[in-house]
């Protein structure tokens, strides 16, 4: 094998600087050359090369080369670099976290018998500065949360703070922006909090007044609500208020009409699901999958993102931000759908993709359409972000946007046992 280094690729890879790249290791006809079968790191660039793919034929030949070699070589390998290779082969560049591969790097680095470099020393440095600053975050979302006295209020619903925060930490990366990891851990909280009330605690005839006044948006419109449904009204009510001033004092905009809009079309959301299931009435799996998108929460809290990270929308870029945003939405419902593990607090019945989609096609292999969506939808967020004709919109929503996708294999990666290695083991390196 030759000499190995870790691999890079560019963030903003075009399609011309990746045939430029591929005719390193194709011959004349397009067919990738057997003598770059054993150039251990060419194919870890290679393959990570490849998940940047927006519908290219010649990156899904890229993938198949890097990955049947890989594999191959694994056997051959020392156990430190099988143990890098196999996690970057689980894990590819553009599709994990950045944080979480390059503290695995490090920790590689740190194995080898050779001296640390400077630079490997302010990367840890750095690693440690953010560990800090996560967990001050993590301390004040915890006294917040404490304060507010849901999880007292509504027994049944999850009190997950930390999964919570887990999110906010890994889609908004930066020292500049703990302030709104800190408000969008409380939106994620509420947006899970409503969808525990929807499936396990409230009547339908609650749920149809609760309904009404979140639309109404006015807290004399939750007197006549469950005092458990007041208290849940009132903290959503005042996150949201809260965050729109925020936004207007720091960009001079007022998004306060577009996020109360959010909530109502989740709330319209959660009541089809309820109609479905009280009514016994079988959705198709393609309706399912529609509002689906909407109940996962994600297209709520990328509109508070927008504004908070300050941008508007405008009639310009108005269809190009809800394609941004329904990609990851919907990596997130087939991903927590794929699996028949549930969350281990979570008892509600919401239904599945899955389910369905068997229904409708007794002799596919729903699981490998679900994978095949899943890799389109990554291509269609790819071409968003990347494509220098469509990309109008800042990097730090677009990145948001690309690191909730690369959080939800991590978030719904459940082994065999029904547990998260993943999940517990960036939360270990990155946080503990």
């Amino acid at each position: 094998m030759h000499c190995w280094y870790p691999p890079s690729i560019p963030r903003h890879s075009s399609s011309s600087l990746q045939h430029d790249v591929l005719q390193k290791f194709t011959n004349d006809n397009g067919d990738f050359n057997l003598r770059h079968s054993k150039d251990l790191r060419g194919l870890l660039s290679l393959h990570d090369m490849s998940h940047l793919n927006m519908g290219e034929a010649s990156l899904y030949k890229a993938n198949e080369f890097s990955s049947k070699h890989l594999k191959f070589a694994l056997q051959y390998l020392e156990p430190n670099l099988a143990r890098y290779v196999m996690k970057s082969l689980d894990h590819p560049y553009h599709v994990s976290l950045r944080q979480y591969k390059a503290r695995h790097h490090l920790s590689y680095l740190q194995n080898l018998p050779t001296r640390h470099t400077a630079i490997e020393k302010l990367a840890l440095a750095e690693f440690q500065m953010k560990k800090l600053q996560h967990q001050s975050e993590m301390q004040e979302i915890k006294r917040w949360w404490v304060d507010l006295g849901l999880s007292q209020e509504i027994p049944a619903a999850r009190d997950q703070v930390l999964k919570w925060y887990m999110w906010s930490m890994t889609i908004l990366e930066g020292f500049s922006f703990s302030r709104y990891r800190v408000e969008a851990t409380k939106v994620i909280s509420m947006v899970y909090i409503v969808d525990d009330i929807f499936d396990l605690v409230a009547t339908q005839e609650e749920l149809c007044l609760f309904n009404e006044a979140i639309k109404m948006w006015d807290l004399a419109a939750a007197e006549s609500l469950p005092s458990y449904m007041i208290s849940c009204y009132k903290a959503l009510y005042t996150i949201t208020n809260d965050i729109a001033d925020m936004v207007r004092k720091e960009h001079g905009l007022n998004p306060i009409n577009h996020l109360k809009q959010a909530w109502a079309t989740l709330f319209d959301g959660f009541m089809i699901e309820g109609k479905w299931l009280s009514t016994n009435q079988v959705p198709t799996s393609e309706d399912y999958l529609r509002n689906g998108v909407i109940t996962s929460g994600a297209p709520l809290l990328f509109m508070h993102l927008l504004f908070m990270l300050g941008h508007d929308l405008t009639d310009d870029n108005n269809d190009h931000i809800l394609r941004v945003i329904s990609c990851p939405a919907k990596i997130m419902r087939l991903w927590d759908d794929m699996g028949s593990a549930k969350d281990e607090l979570q008892e509600g019945l919401d239904g599945s993709y899955k389910d369905l989609y068997q229904r409708e096609n007794p002799h596919a292999d729903a699981e490998k359409h679900m994978l095949d969506m899943i890799a389109g939808e990554w291509e269609d967020l790819n071409r968003e972000c990347f494509s220098q004709t469509k990309s109008t919109l800042p990097p730090s929503f677009m990145g948001a946007s690309l690191n909730f996708a690369r959080m939800v294999s991590i978030m719904y990666g459940y082994d065999d046992e029904q547990k998260l290695p993943a999940l517990e083991d960036y939360t270990r390196m990155l946080l503990f």
